[in-house]
């Protein structure tokens, strides 16, 4: 489904990525792991299109994505949970849901408004609220929901368990486990181990701008000295 290679990217005069190759298939989970720095945030905004490519490729489906703008990527069925939620603070949860739905693709699609409700049950209690007053776990809920609404064929989650309390935490993980069910391909970025050994098929490690180790979670599990080295853990 998506396929990364060589990929090159900064800001400005500044090189953050030297050529990351990564690749999800239909259906997978895969991570993007790697220590603050590293290079993964800059990743998946190149592959979104929020950060220009200035090497190697992109290929969204076989077809090359990394020239187009971030709305055209985002219609062929990207979507992306930012680091931080990014939510609209001035909007109700009910607002920021239908605000960023894909109307070509509610009818037909699996994620409505309901159905995302249904997901997330904390969601349907708070629909007049304003962003701005949600728990920071309600707001990576609506995070998620407003990523699901636009029906991606590919969910890019970064941070997705950060700074959230561990009852929320296994809540995401939960969701993401019911999303894998589906059949829905996930690229994520966090750094809670154990749980994405548990969800994920493949992992990536970063170092420096580059993918420096990839591998299935029995492989990362079986090598601790991985984990020290490259994730400090």
């Amino acid at each position: 489904m998506l396929e990364v290679s060589g990929l090159e990217a900064g800001y400005g005069d500044g090189r953050v990525l030297f050529g990351v190759d990564l690749a999800v298939g239909a259906g997978e989970v895969v991570t993007l792991l790697g220590r603050n720095g590293m290079g993964k945030t800059t990743t998946l905004s190149t592959i979104i299109g929020i950060v220009r490519a200035e090497g190697g490729a992109i290929r969204f489906e076989g077809a090359p994505i990394h020239d187009l703008p971030p709305y055209r990527i985002a219609r062929l069925g990207l979507g992306l949970v930012p680091e931080g939620r990014q939510i609209f603070p001035n909007l109700t949860v009910r607002e920021n849901l239908v605000a960023t739905a894909n109307r070509g693709m509610e009818a037909k699609g699996r994620w409505t408004l309901d159905s995302v409700l249904d997901l997330f049950p904390a969601l349907r209690e708070r629909l007049g609220s304003l962003g701005a007053l949600l728990s920071g776990g309600e707001q990576q809920m609506l995070a998620i929901g407003r990523a699901l609404m636009t029906n991606p064929r590919l969910l890019l989650l970064d941070e997705a368990t950060e700074g959230l309390a561990p009852r929320i935490r296994d809540e995401i993980w939960r969701v993401l486990a019911r999303l894998k069910e589906g059949g829905q391909a996930i690229l994520v970025v966090d750094k809670n181990i154990a749980p994405l050994l548990r969800l994920a098929d493949r992992h990536y490690i970063l170092e420096k701008g580059r993918t420096v180790w990839s591998g299935v979670s029995a492989e990362l599990a079986a090598a601790p000295e991985l984990l020290h080295r490259y994730l400090g853990v």
